[in-house]
């Protein structure tokens, strides 16, 4: 069963990437090429200290941002997002590139549906509930669901959950999805998942490019190989889809 919804999203996929980027190769160069790095739910930058520390090692200047996610509303959260993105590109001349895990991706898109960036380069995404994830749906009126706030409760798959509010990217967007079986957990997440993200939900209509690899959700920041496909994304364009 997995195989084969495996074999169905690998098709979607590929017939969804109507987005094309064909600007030229990007240039590591610290001087101008800045990217912004933005952690998932309930963490902070030093989630993110690895993959900062691989991009940077190929040549772009890296700052990681931190926000507070749990407890707070959808609104609260872009309300820093806002500042903290903005202070950081204030009267920049440099092309500004993207990298979000999980939520941080989330947080991203929400930031360019509403604001424009001058130099805008290209976007990562790890791991990302573009379309929601069915946890939420299944478990939003639990107590210990309840307690995370209603930032996390908003991350479902319904019409008026917070991914559904962002619109269609405008911009070169690369999602990474992952796949880690551990356990089978098809009773709560059906078909290919990375233990919390189903791969089907980090698929956006608009994509520039996708690839899915062998990584769990939350390890997929520490991954070697994931941070090379981030470079490659940030660099061309589009991802490496065999790795030496």
């Amino acid at each position: 069963m997995r195989l084969l919804s495996l074999a169905l999203l690998t098709f979607v996929s590929f017939s969804l990437c109507f987005a094309q980027d064909d600007s030229a190769p990007v240039v590591p160069d610290s001087e101008k090429n800045l990217v912004l790095v933005l952690h998932g739910l309930g963490r902070t930058k030093a989630a993110m200290w690895l993959l900062a520390t691989r991009i940077e090692d190929a040549g772009f200047e890296v700052k990681r941002l931190s926000y507070h996610s749990l407890n707070r509303s959808p609104e609260e959260v872009m309300l820093t997002i806002n500042e903290r993105i903005g202070a950081e590109i204030m009267d920049t001349n440099r092309t500004v590139h993207f990298v979000g895990h999980s939520l941080g991706g989330l947080m991203i898109r929400a930031y360019l549906d509403s604001n424009r960036v001058a130099k805008l380069g290209r976007v990562v995404l790890l791991g990302t509930p573009n379309q929601g994830t069915v946890l939420i749906d299944k478990f939003r009126d639990t107590w210990w669901m309840k307690m995370l706030g209603p930032m996390t409760q908003s991350l479902g798959t319904d019409s008026a959950s917070f991914p559904s509010s962002i619109g269609s990217p405008y911009y070169p967007i690369g999602i990474i999805a992952g796949i880690k079986e551990i356990i089978d957990n098809d009773f709560i997440l059906p078909g290919a998942d990375d233990g919390l993200v189903p791969v089907r939900s980090t698929v956006l209509n608009g994509m520039t490019d996708l690839i899915i690899v062998d990584s769990g959700h939350l390890m997929m920041r520490f991954d070697k190989g994931v941070a090379d496909q981030t470079v490659a994304f940030l660099m061309h364009g589009r991802f490496i889809k065999k790795l030496e």
